[in-house]
């Protein structure tokens, strides 16, 4: 009785040991990459800088050029620019604008916009708008209509 007492505190015990996930130099290595585990597995390159990763448009925050510290950082977002959203005859269905803080405008109207699984997505009545943090991924930003069921690209201006 007393062994199988002792078997099964040992094996709780044992159950009971803490899982590291990751070890202190893949971290090193994450934080100086600016990668997350989830953006590394998106592409993120763990074996390059912030700033390269940023021009990948993987990292938001890259440092200031010649600067030593993370302090003087600039924020460069991926999603910052002018974006037409085009119907499916080519048409241009409406004018995004998007600043370096991600404020959206589309068609000249404030929205509000939230980052999903590496997208920046916001609404307009109806019409769904997704655009990719990624700009290495051709054809992946586009629109949906929930009203008249239809979907375009939406494209770089």
């Amino acid at each position: 009785m007393k062994m199988k007492l002792i078997a099964a505190l040992g094996a709780l015990l044992l159950a009971n040991v803490p899982a590291h996930a990751i070890d202190a130099k893949y971290r090193q290595k994450l934080e100086r990459s600016g990668c997350t585990q989830m953006s590394e597995l998106q592409g993120c390159d763990i074996n390059k800088t912030k700033a390269e990763n940023a021009k990948a448009g993987f990292v938001t925050v890259a440092p200031a050029e010649g600067a030593g510290s993370s302090a003087h950082a600039s924020h460069q977002s991926p999603y910052a620019g002018t974006w037409q959203a085009m119907g499916p005859s080519g048409a241009v269905v409406a004018e995004i604008q998007i600043d370096h803080k991600e404020q959206v405008k589309v068609n000249g109207k404030a929205v509000k916009a939230k980052r999903s699984d590496g997208a920046l997505v916001f609404k307009q009545g109806s019409m769904t708008y997704t655009i990719q943090g990624d700009r290495r991924l051709k054809g992946e930003d586009y629109w949906y209509d929930a009203d008249a069921k239809t979907k375009g690209l939406i494209q770089a201006k």
